[in-house]
């Protein structure tokens, strides 16, 4: 799209954190939103900060496709089109647990909200943006620096990562013929609340706690923006954004 026209967006997880940094800098910048969360209060916050741009409330559980038709048939209802998805929402799942202590229902619950929830927003993105006239639009899928590259006791949240790369992959692959890009963002310790041990003590590989530095999570939605305002036929396929000093870069 021309970075000059307001586009419609889907932003998931923006209830909070990176989710609604990145929601904000998009209404503030022009875009028409539909805040997708499963706390309708925190999306009604997320909102307010932006009170005279066109935002939308639809309390969702991405894990539930009856959840996911809706907030796209509400989208669409309201906005007629969507030209973005951010799919944000995940969860890290219970930290710290050794992968012979992790429950299983804890596993399915981070599975079946960073994996499976990304998919189904995407699938159906992928169904509207293909069908709607003008066709095409753009999913940024929320990687993470463990897309790459664990942290210890992270199993079901790397894995999900991990999957989140194969999925931005196969959809880019797949979307090209219908106009519709598809990018991964790779985020390593944004400044949110996720985030706020670890600025006062994170394990590391060698077994030693410390802390580690993290960045302002504005930086991070100014380049979802970036990828976002692109033209269709221009994408950012993965970035990697992540606070200079962490220890990403010869971790382990």
């Amino acid at each position: 799209m021309d970075a000059k026209e307001n586009g419609i967006a889907v932003v998931t997880g923006a209830g909070s954190g990176i989710g609604r940094a990145v929601a904000v800098e998009l209404l503030r910048a022009g875009w028409s939103v539909a805040l997708a969360g499963r706390r309708a209060g925190t999306l009604e916050e997320t909102a307010a900060l932006v009170p005279e741009a066109a935002a939308l409330v639809v309390r969702t559980d991405v894990s539930q496709p009856e959840d996911v038709d809706a907030l796209f048939a509400a989208t669409v209802g309201r906005f007629g089109r969507v030209d973005l998805l951010f799919n944000n929402a995940g969860t890290f799942g219970p930290g710290g647990v050794p992968v012979e202590e992790l429950p299983y229902d804890a596993w399915r619950h981070v599975v079946d909200t960073n994996l499976n929830g990304a998919f189904l927003c995407a699938q159906a993105a992928y169904q509207q943006m293909k069908e709607q006239d003008p066709q095409g639009g753009r999913i940024i899928n929320n990687g993470s620096i463990s897309a790459h590259t664990p942290r210890p006791n992270s199993v079901a949240y790397t894995a999900t990562k991990h999957a989140l790369t194969g999925l931005t992959k196969s959809l880019s692959l797949d979307g090209r013929p219908y106009r519709i890009a598809v990018g991964q963002i790779d985020i390593g310790n944004a400044a949110t609340d996720m985030t706020a041990g670890m600025r006062t003590g994170a394990l590391q590989a060698n077994g030693v706690v410390a802390p580690e530095p993290v960045m302002d999570v504005a930086d991070v939605a100014r380049t979802v923006r970036h990828m976002a305002e692109l033209p269709l036929e221009a994408n950012v396929q993965f970035a990697t954004v992540l606070a200079t000093a962490m220890p990403y870069v010869g971790r382990g």
